[in-house]
């Protein structure tokens, strides 16, 4: 029983204990929180002293930069006050002295006037003069001519046969000598006419200079390839002849195949687009467009490799890529039988010679020289202007120097020259044209022949392509088949036909060939 009693007591102790530990605890934690919250109330009140004192601060910093803005503006408001009442008197002035000029000039004028008045009746005054002497000048010629006739005793009549007879005498005698002068200068002339047609009837029976001039050979594995680039009922080689602009022909010559046009620079494309295609085996219309695509890029790279080349033999640096690119250009092109590219670097040599001659600068004259025919490689795709004009506003705009554009369009004598420069390039034109052999008349004719051709073809609308073939004998119009219809293309054709025979001169007859071609393509994915 004791051993229970003992066993209450502990659990009573124990719990009595417990509360007392509890209720200590709590009386501890209010102790603390007080003082916490003490604490805080302090250092907010603190804060709230220091908030206050600061925003006081801020306002007496604002109210003084305020006073100082106003006094800035103030002063900057009297300050152009001041300038616009200035300006205003100086105006005010102007405006007076304008006044006082005009009234100056109306006094003038009134004073011109005024005697305009009276030089006017002066003149009346002369002219009624004048008309009474004409009116006695008649009476005394009529008085001396009836005298005349009195003496001489011939009618007026008889007086005019023997004037106009004398007047006859001379003007035989007159014709006389010029007919003589006539027959000197034609047998003095006659010699050089000779030479001309003479040299013309060579020129025109050089077959092998003209061919070489105007055709290209594109060798064959075997002739069996002859019949893979024709197609199917034809479809390759009108292809080829439409996207390289040129005219192929396959005849019985073994193993080879003549592409003909007088573009040199379209002769290389399709050469070099049909020694691809045949590489590579696969001929159909549009594996053709797009190996003549690449073959257009090739030939880009090409005429770049050749400007330049020419640029670094001549030692001229700095040059626009596009002046390059149009330079490398002329090696495919010819004028007067002449390579545009030889000719070139031959007048760009001889300018450097004359100017170190004459102690000038010899890179710019050759830099002129160089560049002086640029304008014959895109003159065709340019509305106005001659080759001269157009290679000097090219130079202009790819950075060169005044002298050289102003020497480049001058060398034809179209603009006149504003330095030696110009004189320096169309001297060297002059002697490299000279040189025995280098030219030859025809050919240009006929280019420039072809050249109208196709201008006059792409002057109508609707026309997307145009290509003079077999040697100008035949022109091919490619239109766009979304602005010309099947009928309107038969009116292009007689339209353009009509205006080839207003505004051209040439042998024998041209025939006039309109495509209008629509495909339909699609990729199977």
């Amino acid at each position: 029983m004791f051993e229970e009693l003992d066993i209450y007591t502990q659990s009573l102790v124990y719990s009595v204990s417990a509360m007392v530990m509890f209720f200590s605890g709590y009386l501890l934690r209010w102790f603390f929180a007080g003082k916490k919250l003490h604490d805080a109330e302090q250092r907010a009140k603190t804060l709230l002293a220091s908030a206050e004192k600061e925003t006081t601060n801020l306002k007496k910093e604002v109210e003084l930069q305020g006073k100082d803005m106003m006094l800035k503006l103030r002063q900057e408001f009297e300050t152009e006050t001041k300038d616009r009442r200035d300006e205003l008197l100086a105006i005010e002035k102007r405006v007076v002295q304008k006044e006082e000029n005009m009234e100056k000039r109306v006094d003038i004028l009134e004073k011109k006037e005024k005697d305009v008045e009276e030089r006017l009746k002066d003149v009346q005054q002369k002219e009624s003069d004048i008309q009474g002497k004409n009116e006695d000048l008649d009476k005394v010629l009529k008085e001396e001519k009836e005298k005349l006739l009195t003496i001489s005793r011939m009618s007026e009549h008889d007086a005019k046969k023997l004037l106009l007879k004398r007047i006859d005498d001379e003007l035989v005698s007159e014709k006389a000598v010029r007919i003589r002068n006539m027959e000197q200068e034609i047998n003095e002339n006659v010699s050089k006419s000779a030479q001309n047609v003479i040299s013309n009837a060579i020129q025109r029976c050089a077959s092998e200079h003209t061919a070489a001039t105007t055709v290209t050979v594109v060798m064959l594995p075997n002739d069996e390839m002859k019949g893979r680039i024709i197609g199917r009922e034809g479809r390759n080689i009108r292809a080829l002849e439409a996207a390289a602009g040129v005219d192929i022909i396959i005849d019985d010559t073994p193993e080879a195949v003549t592409v003909s046009g007088f573009d040199i620079y379209r002769r290389e494309i399709a050469r070099i687009a049909l020694e691809s295609l045949i590489a590579d085996g696969r001929i159909h219309p549009g594996r053709i467009e797009e190996v003549v695509e690449k073959a257009k890029k090739e030939m880009e790279n090409v005429i770049k490799e050749e400007g330049e080349k020419v640029a670094f033999d001549l030692s001229i640096h700095g040059m626009h890529v596009e002046l390059l690119k149009l330079v490398g250009k002329l090696k495919f092109r010819t004028s007067y039988g002449q390579n545009g590219l030889q000719h070139t670097k031959e007048v760009a040599m001889l300018c450097g010679a004359m100017a170190s001659q004459l102690g000038l600068d010899a890179k710019l004259a050759m830099r002129a020289g160089l560049l002086h025919d640029i304008g014959k490689v895109v003159s065709q795709d340019v509305e106005e202007g001659t080759h001269a004009i157009v290679g000097g506003n090219l130079s202009r705009k790819y950075g060169e120097k005044e002298e050289v554009a102003n020497a480049v369009e001058s060398h034809h004598d179209e603009v006149e020259c504003h330095t030696i420069y110009g004189v320096l390039v169309q001297a060297a034109d002059a002697i490299s044209a000279a040189r025995p052999g280098a030219r030859a008349e025809t050919l240009e004719t006929y280019v420039k022949r072809l050249e109208n051709l196709e201008r006059i073809a792409n002057s109508f609308k609707g026309v997307s392509k145009t290509f003079a073939l077999q040697a100008g004998r035949e022109i091919r119009i490619l239109v766009d088949p979304e602005k010309i219809n099947d009928d309107e293309s038969l009116v292009l054709a007689r339209d353009i036909r009509k205006k080839v025979e207003e505004e051209m001169e040439y042998p024998g007859q041209i025939k006039v060939v309109v495509l209008r071609e629509k495909r339909a393509v699609e990729y199977a994915k």
